[in-house]
């Protein structure tokens, strides 16, 4: 289930034109993530966010595809051209279609960042607590899985991931 109430981008963001210490992708993902709270979906222009930021509409393109994922609980849709826009929604789903979202989602091989993400995306929706989200970060770490051959480790990662989310849930 979504909440899809549209937010106005109207941004007057300080921290976007102020010098900061903070990478510009964690200032637009903060925003983005901050507006979205308001009604648990954003919809705007890429090259009108990317004005606001002071940055080329790529790097809103960069932040969407790393931090908006389907791994991380979104679900973003574009329309290009003109009068195109870029609409992110939060997906909250009950425990139990997440979890299985989730291991269709590992597949057969999973990064390290992938991995990272479902837990992220597991602990932030309450299926997990913060216990269990050390337990599995650890557990696919790319330390703990040194020993495996890296032409098979992303498998290892994956079948680790999967069992851990089947019997911890």
């Amino acid at each position: 289930m979504c909440k899809s109430d549209k937010v106005n981008l109207n941004i007057k963001h300080k921290e976007a034109t102020a010098v900061s210490t903070k990478a510009i992708s964690d200032l637009i993902a903060e925003f983005i993530e901050s507006a979205m709270q308001v009604g648990g979906m954003l919809e705007f222009a890429r090259g009108e966010l990317a004005d606001k930021f002071g940055c080329a509409p790529s790097q809103i393109n960069y932040v969407i595809s790393t931090r908006f994922t389907p791994e991380h609980g979104y679900l973003v849709e574009s329309r290009r051209g003109g009068g195109g826009y870029i609409r992110i929604r939060r997906v909250y789903a009950d425990a139990e279609a997440l979890v299985i979202d989730t291991l269709a989602l590992i597949g057969t091989e999973t990064s390290q960042t992938v991995a990272k993400a479902v837990i992220t995306n597991l602990l932030q929706s309450d299926v997990i607590g913060k216990k269990e989200a050390r337990a599995m970060l650890g557990a696919v770490a790319r330390s703990a899985l040194e020993d495996c051959p890296e032409a098979v480790r992303d498998r290892v990662r994956a079948s680790v991931l999967r069992q851990m989310i089947i019997n911890v849930i």
